[in-house]
C-alpha cells in the first residue's frame, strides 16, 4: 500500500476508519515479521491472555509497552518477533462452559471426560477469540502467523516431557499435604490465586477438660468446627503455667468428639495470647499442620473431617456424632457452638475483624485440605534464578523489585501443580491397584514400566501456570532443535505487570534456566497497575472499571496507547485519565493538521535519509532539534522509560515542530525550507510510530511517494552537527515571542497589538540576531521596532530574551494602576491558598490519617496555587 504521489490528506483526522484499514494491510502483507534472516534477532512474548479473556486496561498498558518496544525495534532493522497467543485457562474456561451449560439446564457430569473436553474446544472455535481480535484493535504488531494455544499438540508435546523429565530428577513428586481448597470449583488453587479478606466475625472461647479431671484448659479458635478434627492443645515452652501438665503427659478430653488428644510443646503458642494454648487441627490450618509435624504426628494420621464440599465427613477414628454427618461447615459451627454452651464449656464470645481467605474465582471462602497432590520442588529450581538476578544474567527494571524477588525466591515454598479439573494438561502419570505409580509420556510407556499391571491415568490436570512458565521455549518449537529456537531464545525483553511477578515470571525463569540452561529474557520490566482517576483500585463492584474499546471509540487506539506509554514511569500505578486521552487526540488532530499545511505549501516526502543541506538559521536550528530529540529518545527507549520516551517526541512534534518551526517558516516555502520542512515531518513519523502507528502510516502514505510503508522504515539516524549560532539565534526569537505573548496574555493587552521595544547597549550576538530577523519580529512578535536605547521615562513591562531584557512602555496601553492593583490582589490570594494547603500538607495527622485521594489532592492544588503565584509575581516584575 505504498503511495507512487501525495494524496491529499482529509481535512478532518478520523482515527476508525484508518485503524480497520492499516492494520489489515499490515497483518496480510505480514509487515508484522518481515524476512529479515541476515538481521539481529529481537524476542519478545506476550503474557498469553485467557482464552476466555477480554481486553482491559491492564491489558491495554501491558501490550502498548510491548507494541511500543517491537516497533522500535523493527525500525533499528532487527529481526523483530513478539510471540503472541493465549493460555487454556483451566478453571476459567471450565467454568464458562459450565455456566453454558447451566443455563440450558445441562451439567457437565451428565458427560464423559471426554465428551465435555469436545464441547470445550467447541467453545472454544466459536467465542475463544475475542481478546485476539481486540489486540489488534489495540494496534499490536505481534507474529499472528505463529500464533500459539498452550494445548495445542506441540505444546502439549513439551508440557508432558517437562513433567516427566522433573520426576525423574525427583524435582517432582507426590504428597499428602495441606492445600488451599475451593469447595466451590472442588479443586486445589494455588496460594496467589486466594484473596485474602477482611471480614467481620467472632472469636470463641473453649474449655477443653483435662483428661484426668483436674480441671481444664481454655483456648480460643474463629472455626470452632474444626474442633471436631483437633490431634493437640500446643503451650509454648516458655509458659509456665503449663510445664507440669506437659511434664506429667496429661491430656485433655474433646467435648463432642471424646477423643483424647495430648498437650504438647510449641513456639506456635503465644503466651501473651489468651489463655497461651492453642487448639491444633493439622489436617485443617496451615500452622497447625506443621505443629503438627514437629509434634511427630505423620502426615497419612491427620485428621480430616471435610469431603470436597467442604461439608463434614467422618474421620478415619469415627468420633464424629452422625449428627454432623453431611453438613456444610457453616451449619456444623452453629451446632457445635450451641453443644458447646449447652455443656456450659463456652467461656465467652469475642467480636472481631477475621483475615479470610476467598478463591479468586470460586467466590467461597477456601478451605485448608489435606490431599494428595503433585509438587515440584520449587526451592531447588529457585536456586538459579536467584543466581542470575544477582549476577545480572537476568536485568530487573525497576531495580527496586529486585528485593521482593529475592525474599519470594528465598523463602519459597512446595509448588502444587494439581488441579481437579478435565480441562487442561491431564497429568501423565499412571496408578496400579498396589499403591505404585507410573510417570511416562504416553499410556504405552507407563504400561511398559508396569509389566502386566492393570493401570488407570491419574484424574487431574496441571495448574495453568505450570504450562505457561514453558511459554518462551515451547513457543519457538521445543523440545525440537530448530532455528527459530536457537535464534530467538532466550528472549531479550519480558514486559509483564508486577502482580504476575510469582505467579509466571518467576516460575518461567526457573523452567527456561532449567530446560535451556539460559536465563529466558536478559531483560524482565515489571509495570504498576491501572487505577481509577482517584486512585482505588478498579472492580466491577465499585462500578469503576474503564472500558479500554470504549476509549478507542471515542478517541482512537493512538490517543489511548500515548496515554499508557505517557504514564508509565517504571513501576508506578497509572492514574486512569479520560482529559489526557481526548488531550492526545488532540495531538493526534494538530499534527494531521501540521501535515496538511505542509502538503497545501508544496512540502512532502523527503527524498532524503540525510538532512538535507541547510544555510538559514531556522532550518539549521530544527534539524539540530531533531538530532538532540533522537538522542533522547534512544536513550529513553534504552533505559525503558516509557514517560520521558513519549514526552520527548510530544513536545518535539508539538513545541518546536508544529507550533513553532511552521510559525518561523510561513511565508518562506524556499526549496530549501521544503527539502527540510519534509525531511523534518519524515523523522517525526518514523520517531512517533512505535507510540502512534496508525495516524503516522497514514500520514506517511499521503505525503508523497514510499518505496516501503512506515512501519518497515528505517530509524532515523542523522550525521548532522548541532548549530551552536542557529539555535541560539531561534530561541532568542521564540523566547522573544513568547514571553512578550505572554505578557499580554496576563496584562490584558491585545494579542495582535504593536508596540515599540527598547534596549540599551545590547551584546554583539543580539544585535546580530535583531538585524537580519526583523521579518520574524514584525510577524510573530508584532513590534514595531526594536530601538537600542533607553526606553523613556514612565511605566513598562520587562521582557526577556536570551541576555536581553527589554523595556516596552505602557503609557496609553493600559490602566497601570488597576493592572497592578488586580495583580496584587490575585498574588495575595493564590500566595494565601498555596501556605494553608502547604502547612496541611506539613501536619503529619493529615498526611497520614486522610485518604490518600484527599492527599493526592491537596498536594496537586497545592503546586497549582505555587504555579499561580509565580506567574503572578513574574507579570508584576515586568511592570517593573
Amino acid at each position: 500500500m505504498t503511495q507512487d504521489s501525495a494524496e491529499m490528506l482529509d481535512k478532518t483526522f478520523d482515527p476508525a476508519a484508518i485503524e480497520a484499514k492499516w492494520y489489515a494491510h499490515w497483518e496480510t502483507a505480514g509487515l508484522f515479521r518481515p524476512e529479515r534472516p541476515d538481521a539481529t534477532p529481537f524476542t519478545i512474548v506476550n503474557p498469553p491472555p485467557n482464552v476466555t479473556g477480554s481486553l482491559h486496561v491492564g491489558h491495554a498498558l501491558d501490550n502498548t509497552l510491548q507494541d511500543v518496544v517491537i516497533r522500535y525495534e523493527r525500525l533499528r532493522g532487527k529481526d523483530a518477533l513478539w510471540v503472541v497467543g493465549t493460555d487454556h485457562a483451566g478453571i476459567a474456561t471450565q467454568m464458562v462452559v459450565e455456566r453454558q451449560m447451566e443455563q440450558r439446564q445441562d451439567k457437565r457430569t451428565n458427560y464423559t471426560r471426554e465428551q465435555f473436553i469436545e464441547k470445550v474446544w467447541e467453545w472454544k472455535a466459536e467465542s475463544g477469540g475475542t481478546i485476539t481480535g481486540q489486540l489488534r484493535r489495540l494496534g499490536c504488531s505481534m507474529d499472528w502467523s505463529r500464533e500459539q494455544f498452550t494445548m495445542d499438540p506441540h505444546f502439549t508435546k513439551a508440557v508432558v516431557k517437562v513433567f516427566v523429565d522433573l520426576h525423574q530428577q525427583g524435582l517432582i513428586y507426590r504428597d499428602k499435604r495441606l492445600v488451599n481448597w475451593d469447595p466451590r470449583l472442588k479443586t486445589a488453587i494455588s496460594d496467589l490465586e486466594v484473596e485474602t479478606r477482611e471480614i467481620d466475625g467472632k472469636f470463641w472461647h473453649f474449655r477443653y477438660p483435662l483428661s484426668d479431671g483436674s480441671g481444664h484448659i481454655s483456648v480460643a479458635t474463629t472455626r470452632p468446627e474444626t474442633m471436631l478434627a483437633d490431634m493437640a492443645v500446643a503451650v509454648n515452652p516458655s509458659d509456665e503455667r503449663y510445664q507440669a501438665l506437659v511434664a506429667r503427659g496429661a491430656t485433655v478430653t474433646l467435648p463432642i468428639t471424646g477423643r483424647e488428644i495430648p498437650i504438647v510443646f510449641d513456639e506456635h503458642a503465644d503466651p501473651e495470647l489468651g489463655s497461651g494454648a492453642v487448639k491444633i487441627t493439622p489436617g485443617h490450618d496451615f500452622n497447625d499442620f506443621e505443629v503438627g509435624k514437629r509434634a511427630g504426628i505423620k502426615a497419612a494420621d491427620m485428621l480430616n473431617m471435610l469431603d470436597a464440599e467442604a461439608k463434614v465427613c467422618q474421620t478415619s477414628d469415627g468420633l464424629i456424632p452422625a449428627e454432623f454427618i453431611g453438613t456444610d461447615r457453616f451449619d456444623a459451627r452453629k451446632r457445635v457452638v450451641e453443644l458447646m454452651d449447652t455443656d456450659g464449656l463456652l467461656d465467652k464470645i469475642e467480636d472481631r475483624v477475621i483475615q479470610t481467605p476467598y478463591g479468586d474465582r470460586g467466590g467461597v471462602v477456601i478451605e485448608p485440605w489435606l490431599t494428595d497432590q503433585w509438587y515440584v520442588d520449587a526451592e531447588t529450581l529457585a536456586k538459579a534464578p536467584l543466581e542470575a538476578v544477582r549476577s545480572g544474567a537476568i536485568e530487573i527494571v525497576p531495580k527496586t523489585w529486585e528485593k521482593t524477588f529475592f525474599n519470594w525466591m528465598e523463602n519459597i515454598q512446595p509448588w502444587c501443580v494439581s488441579r481437579q479439573l478435565w480441562w487442561g494438561h491431564r497429568i501423565p502419570a499412571w496408578y496400579a491397584d498396589d499403591g505404585s505409580i507410573y510417570v511416562a509420556e504416553t499410556e504405552e510407556e507407563a504400561q511398559s514400566q508396569a509389566g502386566n499391571k492393570a493401570l488407570k491415568r491419574d484424574e487431574d490436570v496441571l495448574d495453568t501456570w505450570f504450562s505457561s512458565a514453558l511459554w518462551p521455549f515451547a513457543t519457538l518449537g521445543w523440545p525440537g532443535d530448530n532455528a527459530l529456537l536457537s535464534r530467538h531464545y532466550p528472549n531479550d525483553l519480558l514486559i509483564s505487570g508486577f502482580d504476575i511477578l510469582f505467579f509466571w515470571d518467576a516460575r518461567m525463569a526457573m523452567q527456561g534456566i532449567h530446560f535451556m540452561q539460559e536465563v529466558p529474557w536478559k531483560r524482565l520490566y515489571l509495570h504498576g497497575l491501572v487505577r481509577a482517576a482517584d486512585g482505588q483500585k478498579m472492580s466491577k463492584s465499585k462500578g469503576n472499571v474503564v472500558d479500554p474499546l470504549g476509549l478507542i471509540d471515542q478517541y482512537g487506539a493512538d490517543a489511548l496507547r500515548f496515554f499508557m506509554a505517557a504514564m508509565e514511569s517504571q513501576g508506578r500505578d497509572v492514574k486512569m485519565d479520560e482529559k489526557r486521552v481526548e488531550g492526545y487526540r488532540n495531538f493526534a488532530t494538530k499534527l494531521w493538521n501540521a501535515a496538511r499545511f505542509c502538503q497545501s505549501n508544496g512540502i512532502g516526502a523527503s527524498q532524503s535519509v540525510a538532512a538535507p543541506a541547510a544555510t538559514s538559521a531556522v532550518n539549521r536550528w530544527i534539524i539540530g532539534e531533531v538530532v538532540e530529540t533522537i538522542a533522547a529518545l534512544d536513550k529513553a527507549m534504552a533505559d525503558l522509560r516509557f514517560d520521558a520516551a513519549a514526552n520527548t517526541i510530544y513536545q518535539f512534534a508539538w513545541s518546536q515542530f508544529c507550533d513553532w518551526y511552521i510559525e518561523l517558516i510561513k511565508g518562506q516555502f524556499d526549496d530549501e525550507t521544503k527539502a527540510v520542512a519534509g525531511w523534518v515531518l519524515d523523522q517525526i513519523l518514523v520517531m512517533l510510530h512505535p507510540f502512534m502507528p496508525f495516524v503516522t502510516e497514514e500520514l506517511w502514505s499521503k505525503m508523497g511517494a514510499r518505496p516501503y510503508e512506515l512501519i518497515v522504515a528505517k530509524w532515523p539516524e542523522p550525521q548532522a552537527p548541532i548549530d551552536a549560532q542557529a539555535k541560539a539565534e531561534v530561541e532568542w526569537l521564540i523566547a522573544l515571542v513568547g514571553n512578550l505573548r505572554a505578557a499580554k496574555a496576563e496584562l490584558g493587552i491585545a494579542p495582535g497589538a504593536r508596540l515599540t521595544a527598547y534596549l540599551a547597549d545590547p551584546s554583539e550576538q543580539t544585535r546580530s540576531i535583531i538585524s537580519h530577523s526583523g521579518t520574524v519580529i514584525d510577524r510573530l512578535a508584532r513590534l514595531d521596532a526594536i530601538r537600542f536605547e533607553t526606553a523613556p521615562a514612565g511605566a513598562a513591562m520587562q521582557i526577556r530574551a536570551g541576555d536581553a531584557m527589554l523595556a516596552i512602555p505602557l503609557e496609553g496601553v493600559i490602566d497601570l494602576a488597576s493592572e497592578k492593583a488586580r495583580l496584587e490582589k490575585a498574588l495575595a490570594t493564590s500566595i494565601k491558598e498555596r501556605d494553608s494547603l502547604g502547612k496541611r500538607l506539613e501536619n503529619p495527622a493529615f498526611v497520614e490519617k486522610a485518604k490518600p485521594e484527599a492527599v493526592d489532592k491537596a498536594k496537586a492544588d497545592h503546586a497549582a496555587h505555587s504555579a499561580e503565584a509565580e506567574r503572578l509575581q513574574a507579570a508584576l516584575a515586568r511592570l517593573g
